[in-house]
């Protein structure tokens, strides 16, 4: 389960407005982000969960048949999980729970974070 001292009531009250099966992978996928990195810090950023250390880490934008895991600095992250073609940011979709491929998407959020870390 995820750690409770890290999350935030307004993600816990949004998750549980999501149907069974979105609710499961977003939190799967909370679970990855923050066991990726003890520094991230939630908050609830333009109606999504948002993950943040030394600056806008990722994110996560559940939808009705899937959710993003995106990067806000995803165009400086090599993956060819990676898609998007905004300026910067950068998602991977997922439609089911086991779409989740928790080592490479830890990887991808400490990549993230390394990218904040060395623009200091």
């Amino acid at each position: 389960m995820t750690d409770k001292i890290r999350t935030t009531e307004k993600v816990d009250q949004m998750i549980d407005q999501l149907s069974p099966d979105i609710q499961e992978i977003t939190n799967a996928l909370r679970k990855v982000i923050f066991d990726a990195s003890h520094k991230l810090i939630e908050e609830f950023k333009w109606s999504m969960p948002s993950y943040s250390y030394k600056g806008l880490v990722c994110y996560l934008q559940p939808a009705k048949k899937h959710v993003n895991l995106g990067f806000y600095k995803g165009n400086e992250i090599e993956s060819d999980l990676l898609k998007g073609t905004g300026k910067a940011m950068r998602h991977i979709r997922i439609t089911k729970l086991e779409d989740i491929q928790e080592d490479i998407f830890t990887s991808l959020v400490e990549k993230a974070i390394t990218l904040n870390e060395s623009k200091e």
